[in-house]
């Protein structure tokens, strides 16, 4: 009890002062910082709903980019202004049933949450009888099949020439708001009994069945709930970038997000929240790698991509040295929940 008394006072502690941060951000830091700010917070969310699946319940889904695309194009559709709409959509006319809606932003990123949500059931449903490798295949497969969807559908999403002009309605609040409201969501979940079937479920699936746990219920609502915040996410997004198109969510997005989830620790909050900063600063101070670097005596001829060589190589040694994360002496405490 006193440990738990203790966690909540250092997460009460560290949402204030990232408040704090938030504000003087906000006052003193130009655009492209805010940005990177705003992005961070999506990447926690994503973490966060991604290690709800692959840490907490230990399934293997790697189908988060598909339920990204799924929120950013609902959030697109339905807060960008009908003159925009047919802007967009000239090579054919976009559905009727869309041509005519507006709504505001809080009701656009409920409905892509629920809809990617809907969508995971839909797919959870016979996909995650799987396991393993067989279910990491078939979740991909799955995301693949969303993207191709969205590329063909011209009177829906505009197809390939995706969709540009969405209002932009993403800022610090939004976006570390959403993150705070998942932080809490997920340290919620976990400390009630969902959170402790999803982690006896992770730790034997013949035991926790054993026990009388559900396996197909808990799984599917763990997969529905990742997938919400999933959406959610891919509608800040699309909200922040105002424009958007299919090949923005293809697999590599998914490996973003799982590397994030690696560094921060399999069933780490705290570890995910501090690795999806690292790494999205990261992604954008280590961007002089893909370019030319002139050293006075020399130039370096910049190669394209090699900056995800770099965090490849950073995957690569955390799962060879230190298989737990590099952040799981924070104070996450989510192993011991399942004891209080």
């Amino acid at each position: 009890m006193r440990d738990k008394r203790r966690t909540d006072l250092i997460a009460l502690a560290a949402l204030v002062c990232t408040v704090v941060v938030l504000l003087l951000a906000n006052r003193y830091l130009d655009d492209y910082k805010i940005r990177i700010i705003n992005l961070s917070g999506i990447y926690v969310t994503l973490g966060l709903s991604m290690n709800l699946i692959n840490g907490f319940t230990g399934l293997f889904s790697l189908g988060h980019a598909g339920f990204m695309a799924v929120g950013a194009y609902t959030v697109a559709l339905l807060t960008m202004p009908i003159p925009m709409k047919e802007m967009n959509f000239f090579f054919q006319p976009i559905v009727p049933w869309l041509a005519n809606v507006e709504v505001g932003f809080l009701p656009a990123l409920l409905a892509a949450g629920l809809i990617s949500a809907f969508l995971g059931v839909l797919i959870g449903a016979p996909v995650l009888r799987l396991r393993d490798d067989y279910l990491a295949i078939a979740t991909l497969g799955f995301a693949e099949i969303i993207r191709v969807v969205f590329t063909n559908t011209q009177s829906l999403t505009n197809g390939a020439l995706g969709l540009k002009g969405i209002p932009n309605y993403t800022n610090t609040w939004w976006s570390w708001g959403v993150a705070f409201f998942t932080i809490w969501f997920v340290s919620f979940l976990i400390r009630g009994s969902y959170g402790k079937a999803f982690m006896a479920i992770r730790e034997d699936e013949v035991a926790a069945e054993a026990m009388g746990i559900n396996l197909f219920k808990h799984k599917v609502l763990s997969f529905a709930f990742a997938s919400f915040f999933a959406g959610i996410a891919g509608g800040l997004l699309a909200s922040l970038l105002g424009t958007i198109d299919p090949n923005m969510f293809r697999i590599t997005l998914t490996f973003n997000i799982l590397l994030i989830v690696v560094l921060g620790g399999l069933g780490r909050i705290a570890g995910t929240v501090v690795a999806a900063v690292i790494v999205t600063v990261m992604m954008e101070a280590l961007r002089f790698l893909d370019e030319s670097i002139n050293l006075g005596f020399i130039q370096l001829k910049g190669i394209p991509g090699m900056r995800m060589v770099v965090f490849s190589i950073i995957l690569i040694l955390v799962v060879l040295l230190r298989k737990e994360g590099l952040f799981t002496r924070l104070k996450g405490r989510e192993s011991s929940y399942a004891e209080n």
